[in-house]
């Protein structure tokens, strides 16, 4: 068909998916300096410091992890669960290392329980979301680039051509 027989709602369809896009690059993007520019600070400190406590270590990790997301959503347009489970596991380890040692004895050990039990927790999530990927799909593998979700895309498609009838 022809360009000009595109009805008005979807060229305004196509320039509402194009201004989502755009956004999403100018935030990606402005959270990537942010990033960089925290994590040259954090290594700035260090340097000046002198030396490398784990706490700064594991908090570099988590900028790391956070660049790597973002990294992969340029990539693949997909910004996966599993980074952001990856980087409270971090989180979350760095808080057991570092800010546990702070605590009283007698909430040291139900903090302690807590923290590793979330961590267990995040773990098993991680797990369980990539065998269900591996099993059953992810819902984008379904969508074709700048596509509108419809239910019937979801199904199998078959064409006319594909169905053989009887009375041929």
């Amino acid at each position: 068909m022809a360009k000009k027989d595109v009805g008005i709602h979807e060229r305004l369809q196509g320039i509402g998916r194009e201004f989502v896009d755009v956004c999403h690059y100018v935030i990606l993007f402005l959270i990537s300096v942010v990033v960089v520019w925290t994590a040259g600070k954090e290594f700035i400190y260090i340097v000046q410091k002198g030396s490398a406590d784990l706490k700064d270590i594991l908090m570099l990790f988590i900028y790391l992890e956070l660049l790597a997301m973002i990294g992969i959503y340029f990539k693949t347009h997909r910004l996966p669960v599993q980074f952001l489970i990856f980087i409270a596991i971090t989180a979350l380890s760095r808080h057991l290392v570092v800010d546990v040692q702070a605590v009283s004895d007698y909430f040291h050990l139900w903090l302690l329980a807590t923290i590793s039990f979330a961590i267990m927790v995040l773990s098993a999530s991680i797990v369980i979301l990539t065998w269900t990927a591996k099993m059953f799909g992810r819902p984008e593998d379904y969508l074709d680039d700048h596509q509108s979700i419809s239910p019937e895309h979801h199904l199998p498609s078959y064409s006319v051509k594909s169905v053989k009838r009887g009375d041929d």
